[in-house]
């Protein structure tokens, strides 16, 4: 057993989670799990692992994407993805000046350089350096022991019996957060900043390119 990035080394029947999740649920794609790995060598030890092909550039969203609808073990390092917006979140790029300007959604999404540098400097961010790896896999294959994140999509209806369970004991007011484009990312570096629950409306760019780049 690999502890995740919090030190959890409990052992969990996903199995039997996913499938009462399913049955009381009824959800359309395959619950994810995301880890980060210190290394490309720690990330090349997951079983079954896929690697993008040499010089295609993805979205996090599409990684996302290919293993929760086709149940593929993916595994990326920052020179796989198209921008640093889907590094930074998840820590395997820095808060350059740059990426915190924003200048890339100025008339886009934002109206203004203030605009979007506003909007990076409120995104959620994974602490950067302690990771060069990125692995989603379905929590049914067991390739990923213990992942950083457990990721499930589901209507509204699905997710408020999901968070009701959540605080069925041991009850605590859950408070989320949108900000806008970016959201899906920015629920994904909330859970690694925190290691609390994250709930987020999928934004725009997900809903558009997070399913198969290649059928």
């Amino acid at each position: 057993m690999t502890p995740n990035s919090f030190g959890d080394e409990t052992i969990y029947d996903f199995q039997t989670l996913v499938a009462g999740l399913n049955q009381y649920l009824r959800l359309k794609t395959h619950p994810v799990g995301m880890k980060r790995f210190r290394t490309e060598a720690d990330l090349m030890g997951v079983p079954k692992i896929r690697r993008p092909p040499p010089g295609e550039k993805f979205a996090t969203d599409q990684i996302v994407g290919q293993s929760r609808w086709l149940g593929f073990t993916l595994g990326i390092t920052m020179e796989n993805l198209m921008g640093e917006q889907c590094g930074a979140v998840v820590g395997l790029h820095p808060a350059t000046p740059d990426w915190l300007a924003g200048r890339k959604l100025t008339g886009v999404w934002y109206a203004t350089h203030e605009d979007s540098a506003a909007h990076q400097r409120a995104m959620s961010l994974a602490p950067h350096g302690q990771y060069a790896a990125l692995a989603v896999s379905p929590l049914v294959s067991g390739r990923l022991d213990n992942p950083d994140i457990c990721l499930i999509y589901g209507t509204p209806g699905q997710m408020i019996t999901l968070v009701n369970a959540l605080q069925y004991r041991q009850y605590r007011k859950f408070t989320f957060s949108c900000v806008g484009e970016s959201a899906c990312a920015d629920s994904w570096g909330n859970a690694l900043k925190t290691g609390e629950p994250s709930l987020s409306i999928p934004c725009y760019a997900e809903r558009k390119f997070g399913g198969v780049l290649d059928e």
